[in-house]
């Protein structure tokens, strides 16, 4: 996987957590926290802190579960369309 693959899948589905990441790219969400760093430090993504539906601090997620990320980048126009 490059990072251009993980930016148009961001800006095709706008919010996903960092597990569902996992599992497209078939990666280990460390190494994918690596390439949303540099997402983040270009002004394409931010993370969220709480997605939509979890409204408690119980600590019982993984965090890589409700770790969320936000695109909020301009979409490329060679980014396909799905």
């Amino acid at each position: 996987m490059i990072l251009s693959d993980l930016t148009g899948y961001l800006a095709r589905h706008r919010q996903v957590s960092l597990m569902d990441l996992a599992y497209r790219f078939e990666s280990n969400p460390d190494a994918l926290r690596g390439m949303l760093s540099i997402l983040e430090r270009k002004g394409r993504v931010r993370r969220v802190s709480t997605p939509a539906g979890c409204g408690t601090a119980c600590s019982t997620c993984d965090a890589a579960t409700i770790e969320t990320y936000e695109w909020i980048g301009i979409a490329d126009a060679r980014q396909p369309t799905d």
